[in-house]
């Protein structure tokens, strides 16, 4: 008979690898001029993965719980002590995890570089010009104190 726990930690390391691939295509798309057509998918498989994690996550401690540790990383860290291939697996987990975690990292660094740039653009574009010589909405050189 597969042990539960064990099979519930392969399929959420699965499912973290796909977490950690989606977050190199988000990479990918914030990098380009024009990211917006490209991060609306992105951004909802993020959020279904996201979900998905959560409900392997409970299954994990339920997991735990049937074998008698507690749930989180202390009820892991009891089971893999006690059972070789679970420690395997977790060791798995933890390596994507961190993967996941680094990728997600250098994606925020990302979006705030490019929200800084967008802010600053705006900045410069709100200047309202104080001598003439400057076009106005019109398209004309407006004449101030006339």
């Amino acid at each position: 008979m597969k042990d539960a726990l064990l099979a519930t930690l392969i399929d959420e390391h699965a499912s973290v690898e796909i977490f950690a691939s989606v977050l190199v295509l988000e990479e990918q798309a914030l990098t380009v001029a024009h990211p917006l057509e490209l991060l609306p998918p992105i951004v909802e498989k993020k959020t279904e993965l996201i979900e998905q994690l959560a409900a392997l996550e409970q299954v994990r401690d339920a997991r735990l719980a049937e074998k008698g540790f507690p749930g989180g990383k202390q009820g892991m860290t009891l089971a893999a002590a006690a059972d070789a291939r679970i420690a395997a697996q977790w060791s798995l987990l933890q390596q994507a995890a961190q993967r996941a975690w680094n990728q997600n990292t250098t994606n925020g660094v990302l979006i705030r570089t490019r929200m800084d740039y967008n802010r600053r653009a705006l900045e410069v574009l709100q200047v309202m010009p104080q001598t003439n010589g400057f076009y106005g909405p019109d398209g004309r050189i407006p004449v101030y104190g006339v």
